[in-house]
């Protein structure tokens, strides 16, 4: 029999806890024990730091391949994303005394990822250029990482602007982005890729390009 047809088959496996189907009807509950839609800009904010951190793993896979000593600053975020997420899972405004504590984003995190930013950046190259997202594997999915890093801080945002999130969790998700930034140029530096520059579109430019695919055709 396949593996597939062995997991399909009835069995007297117990439930899985994996799913409750409590939240079959389109709301979840938040750890102060809110239940809200699932479209509440809470949830929006979760599911975004949850699709980064899944980016991040990506990333951590092809720095490891590569050697770049990023993975473990890497492993780092994924756990701190999970700790920002319980705060912003405990509203400011509407939680008690007792969770608020139990999930406060500390600014030592900050202040970590500041570190590391200024480490590489002080061993880059001087940017005097646009960049386009290149530089080989892992320098690539960095850029994924800092553009879908700055699509959960633009979720975020409203909830930091309401008072519903601590601030170091706006000033973390932020800083998170320029960490992206400078670790994609350090992951492309130490594999040994050039990063493309932009280029203006010019005549001479377009003409070029257009040389080019007439000479595939």
């Amino acid at each position: 029999m396949s593996e597939s047809a062995e997991l399909s088959k009835s069995t007297d496996a117990p439930k899985s806890s994996l799913y409750t189907r409590t939240g079959d009807k389109g709301t979840s509950v938040l750890y102060n024990g809110e239940r809200r839609s699932k479209g509440d800009l809470v949830y929006s904010a979760l599911g975004n730091c949850d699709e980064l951190s899944s980016h991040i793993g990506v990333a951590r896979e092809y720095c490891r391949v590569e050697q770049n000593g990023l993975e473990p600053l890497l492993e780092e975020i994924q756990s701190r994303l999970l700790d920002m997420g319980s705060s912003i899972a405990t509203p400011r405004d509407s939680s008690s005394e007792k969770k608020l504590a139990a999930t406060a984003f500390s600014d030592s995190h900050v202040k970590l990822v500041e570190k590391w930013i200024d480490n590489m950046d002080s061993r880059l190259p001087k940017l005097t250029e646009f960049i386009l997202p290149s530089g080989g594997l892992s320098s690539c999915f960095l850029h994924v990482c800092r553009s879908t890093c700055r699509r959960a801080e633009r979720s975020i945002a409203p909830l930091l602007q309401a008072g519903a999130v601590e601030d170091s969790v706006g000033i973390y998700i932020n800083r998170l982005s320029d960490f992206f930034f400078a670790a994609a140029r350090y992951a492309a530096m130490k594999h040994g890729d050039n990063e493309t520059r932009y280029k203006k579109a010019t005549g001479a430019h377009v003409e070029k390009l257009q040389d080019h695919f007439r000479g595939e055709q």
